[in-house]
């Protein structure tokens, strides 16, 4: 799991934010540290007995999806989110929740195509580096 929050860092975040972001980052293991604490409560996808993605959820907000760089575009995003739905739906929540960045395009289409509708934009506090956020809201 640590693996793959390594790996989405360095591919998608880490070209956009500061390098005092990076730095923060990378020297107190935010990715291994978010894994010790919320690892136990994390789906994750295997193919071939290798991970490759996860997802993390808080209530009826997708706090977490990550999907390994050489597992992308073969629907294993596309199935943790269907089943995290199908378990906020079961726990009775009506609409699920989730944000990404406005720099993040790839992500805005794919939840776009998942049902899900912009619902605000504000500035990002987590990564200190001027971008901004997109919540996204689905009804479930």
């Amino acid at each position: 799991m640590k693996a793959i929050l390594r790996d989405t860092f360095e591919s998608t975040w880490r070209p956009q934010i500061t390098e005092a972001s990076i730095r923060n980052y990378l020297d107190t293991d935010i990715g291994g540290r978010f894994v010790e604490r919320a690892g136990a409560d994390m789906l994750v996808a295997e193919i071939g007995g290798e991970i490759a993605g996860l997802i993390h959820c808080v209530d009826d907000f997708v706090d977490a999806l990550h999907v390994g760089s050489a597992f992308q575009r073969r629907g294993v995003g596309r199935r943790l989110m269907e089943r995290a739905e199908q378990d906020m739906s079961a726990r009775g929540f009506r609409q699920a929740r989730l944000e990404t960045d406005t720099f993040n395009e790839q992500s805005q289409s794919f939840y776009k195509s998942l049902g899900y509708v912009e619902m605000g934009r504000y500035p990002d506090a987590e990564w200190k580096s001027g971008l901004t956020t997109v919540l996204f809201e689905k009804r479930l």
